[in-house]
Parts: C-alpha cells; structure tokens; sequence
C-alpha cells in the first residue's frame, strides 16, 4: 500500500538514499538482514527479527528502570561514620533551595522529563502496533520521538555526577546507589530498543481482504 504523500507514478518498493538520494528498489529481507546503497553503501534498511515484540519488551524494561531510578538511592557518602543519602528527586530539591533554580529545572528536565516523555511516546507508537492496528497516522507521533531524543541527557548527567564524586572520593566514601546502576542500564536499554524497532513498519498498514460471493 503506498503511503499517502507517495508519488503515484513511483513503484512502492522505490526508496532514495538517505545520504546521495539514488533512487533503487528496496529487496526483500530476511530476518536480521540490512540492505545498502549500491552507490555510496550507506544503510537503506533493515528487517530486525521480532522487532514489536522486542522492542516494546525493551520499553517496558526501560519504564521499570526509569521508575527504580526515581525510587531508590542515586548516590551516598559515608564519612566518619556517617552516611547520607540522596535520591534523584531529592538532589533537584537541594539545589533549588540552595538558589540553584537554573541548574534544578536545567537537570529536572533533561534527566526527568524527557526520558519520561520519550518512553511513553514510544509505547503508544509500540502498542498499536502490537495488536495490529499499524496505521501510517503513528508516522507523526514516531517522528516526535525522534526530535524528543536528543534532548534526554540522561548520560550527559551521570557523566557529571561521575566527575563531582570523583573529586569527593578523597574527602568521603562514594557510594554508588541503585538509581545509579539503573540509570546507566535505561540508557543501555532505550538504545537496544530503538535498534531492535523496524520504523517501516509504520507505512505497512494491515491488508483487509474480503471474500467474494459466488
């Protein structure tokens, strides 16, 4: 079925590079197979095996990570017997009260919000597509998820929290909490999910045949 902006003079298997726009026809693949370029090599396409099933095993994998995340621990410092502890939540209400507002709603966003709305645009792309309502309208909303990506620093704000305990180690003990561990697996996760997802499987809307009379 041809897309509804597609050019009805092209076949339907007719797709352009993405990198030198040479127009060939896409080829049937088998599971785990990727067609390229045949002038500049670049990827064309893949076929993922499982991919819904394995990409919605993996979103619903991040969306338990993301909820430890925000429930346990992310860091301790033990010193002369002390420890303190620290959850994610917790940290962004120290620094607004410590007139850090800026950097606050800065980390609340990049490592709370966008995560959060990054999963559940992907499972309402996934869920759909589960119980076989593929329907070329998801295109839009897969799109979103795209643009909503980048802006997910969660590995850019482990990175810095890295560096700020490195500099402590020398003064206390670091304890690295469960939210840590489970941060640092949701990013593993989310980019083996968006591997493991097909995203022409989009444009495949379901075939309905009827049968005819006699």
């Amino acid at each position: 079925m041809l897309a509804p902006d597609a050019h009805p003079l092209l076949p339907a298997d007719l797709i352009a590079c993405h990198e030198c726009d040479l127009l060939q026809r896409e080829p049937a693949l088998a599971p785990g197979e990727t067609a390229r370029c045949t002038r500049c090599g670049a990827l064309l396409a893949r076929n993922p095996p499982d991919s819904i099933d394995r990409s919605l095993a993996l979103a619903c994998t991040a969306a338990v990570l993301y909820l430890i995340a925000n429930l346990y621990p992310l860091v301790g410092l033990e010193m002369q017997g002390r420890r303190v502890e620290v959850t994610l939540a917790g940290a962004l209400h120290i620094l607004w009260h410590d007139g850090m507002g800026p950097v606050a709603m800065l980390v609340g966003v990049t490592a709370l919000l966008f995560p959060v709305l990054e999963l559940l645009m992907i499972l309402a792309v996934l869920v759909p597509l589960r119980l076989g309502r593929a329907s070329p309208r998801l295109a839009p909303f897969f799109r979103l998820v795209r643009s909503v990506q980048p802006w997910g620093m969660v590995e850019v704000f482990l990175l810095g929290m890295l560096v700020s305990l490195v500099k402590l180690s020398h003064l206390a003990t670091v304890i690295l909490g469960t939210a840590f561990w489970a941060m640092a697996a949701l990013i593993v996760v989310l980019t083996l999910a968006g591997r493991a997802f097909d995203p022409r499987l989009l444009w495949q809307a379901p075939t309905q045949t009827s049968a005819e009379a006699p």
